[in-house]
């Protein structure tokens, strides 16, 4: 090769070293926090009778946009994880949770968001709770047979070979770290890293400590001696943190989804945060959490990532049911002014807190009251990134891009909620359909409803007008048959063709 040639060649190549340089600075690294069970009146910056201070997720918001319409896929925590993770329903595939030692609920040709980032150049980890199924059974003994216990099937110990890699969970799908308890009150209560057991569980499950709310919720299993629940988070996010450590100095982009177990039950807060609330044992744990999220968003800080690092934080679904007892041991309402609770499809089930910080692109200080869903993410972060999503992956995504720079953007038509078959909720505009009896799935005290003026009716669905009614008092049913029948069809179309991106604005 001639020497003008073997110039020009360097040349070239330090240009194009240049240019992917410059487009890894440009490129922005991701962390998503998600909260387990977490309320929207749990977030203190909505609330303004909470009775727990979550003060760096307050600051977070001050320091981004805050989403006060945004929804999760369902009212319960598998389905909603798997449609943030892929941009798709979760009602397409599935309803219910992943049980213990349960298959995984992703379909090999599915897509997910870290699989994407990874095609694009990130990194990926997943530190927290995973419950979206693992392939047990290849690590199962010949023979194996679990034993009914109560109303349960209960594996022990010795059922499987835990030296064995444990398949088709987190690495499988996109990510290159795990490390967690995939599902804090599900068996196996012990680490798992990666695809393997960090220490052998070896005695039946039995609760430490008692919770300091509500029951201890785990299930019976295989559990590692002297486990602890209250140093699950505290590991976790041990864990976060130092990976967020682990990446400086890396030229490369990375992707950091940190699934909570907290405030899930067991209601199990470290002794440091008990007593330091006046909403009890949950408040407490939902102080604790707001410091995990503290300890995170310092570590951008601390490491220099904070610039350049887009961050989502959300919720998987409304709080558990001892959230009505808060209400009236406490005065705190985590669900805020909405109707509903976990596994609901009124509002208090799946609209959850939502808060978006990317400085320098995204607002600081912006409340935004457009509807938007969890998945959403997938396409938003595909536009970021410059990934052209092919035609079937996040199917009823939408691009939040617009919307994030605060430019003029095409409204979301419509959402669909649903935790169980044949039990679905449509929104649109300021409607909300529910296509079953009730939007009821989690039972109501009957003092909670009198108290605040909900009454029994007598129609085959329900319907509200979110913007005179958020609390979801009055049902419109019988009053506006064309409204419901119109959205009875939305309904029917988007399932069967698929997510409506396009629609003329109807009549109230």
């Amino acid at each position: 090769m001639h020497y003008h040639a073997l110039l020009l060649t360097a040349a070239s190549v330090h240009l194009f070293g240049l240019i992917l340089s410059a487009h890894a600075a440009d490129t922005p690294n991701i962390v998503v926090i998600y909260a387990d069970d977490m309320g929207y009146g749990d977030l203190g910056i909505q609330n303004p009778d909470s009775q727990i201070p979550t003060p760096h997720l307050d600051q977070l918001a001050r320091e981004g946009t805050r989403f006060t319409d945004a929804h999760s896929s369902s009212g319960i925590c598998t389905p909603s994880r798997y449609a943030l993770l892929t941009g798709r329903y979760h009602w397409r595939k599935f309803h219910n949770i992943v049980n213990a030692f349960g298959d995984s609920v992703f379909a090999p040709e599915r897509l997910t968001l870290p699989e994407m980032l990874k095609q694009q150049g990130y990194r990926t980890a997943c530190i927290g709770k995973w419950h979206l199924g693992w392939d047990w059974n290849a690590i199962k003994r010949p023979g194996a047979e679990a034993q009914l216990e109560g109303r349960r099937n209960v594996f022990s110990a010795d059922a499987f070979d835990w030296s064995r890699p444990i398949p088709d969970g987190p690495l499988a799908h996109g990510f290159d770290y795990y490390f967690g308890d995939d599902v804090p009150n599900f068996p196996p209560y012990t680490w798992i890293e990666n695809d393997r057991v960090v220490d052998v569980p070896t005695v039946p499950y039995v609760p430490d400590p008692r919770p300091t709310e509500g029951a201890p919720e785990g299930r019976p299993g295989p559990m590692v001696a002297g486990w602890q629940q209250d140093q699950v988070m505290p590991r976790l996010t041990e864990r976060a943190v130092a990976w967020i450590a682990e990446q400086k100095g890396r030229d490369q982009p990375f992707f950091l989804y940190f699934p909570w177990t907290s405030p899930h039950a067991p209601i199990v807060p470290t002794k440091e945060f008990q007593g330091t609330t006046d909403a009890g044992g949950y408040g407490d744990f939902m102080h604790q959490s707001d410091w995990t999220a503290g300890q995170v968003l310092t570590a951008l800080d601390e490491h220099g990532f904070r610039d350049n690092t887009l961050v989502i934080f959300t919720a998987d679904n409304g709080p558990e049911r001892y959230a009505y007892e808060r209400v009236r041991n406490f005065d705190h309402r985590s669900m805020g002014p909405l109707r509903g609770l976990k596994r609901d499809i009124w509002e208090g089930g799946h609209r959850v807190p939502f808060v978006i910080r990317w400085p320098g692109v995204v607002e600081e200080g912006r409340v935004c009251t457009e509807l938007v869903s969890q998945v959403d993410i997938m396409s938003t972060i595909a536009a970021i990134v410059d990934f052209e999503l092919p035609d079937d992956a996040a199917d009823d995504s939408h691009d939040l891009t617009e919307l994030l720079r605060g430019e003029a953007a095409t409204p979301r038509i419509s959402i669909v909620h649903n935790t169980k078959a044949d039990h679905y909720a449509i929104r649109r505009e300021n409607w909300v359909l529910i296509d079953a009896p009730t939007g009821r799935i989690s039972a109501v005290p009957e003092w909670f409803d009198q108290a605040n003026g909900y009454q029994k009716h007598d129609q085959p669905g329900e319907l509200y007008d979110l913007a005179q009614d958020i609390s979801q008092r009055k049902n419109l049913f019988a009053e506006k048959p064309d409204v419901v029948s119109e959205l009875q069809s939305l309904l029917r179309h988007t399932r069967e063709r698929g997510e409506v991106r396009h629609l003329p604005t109807f009549n109230n």
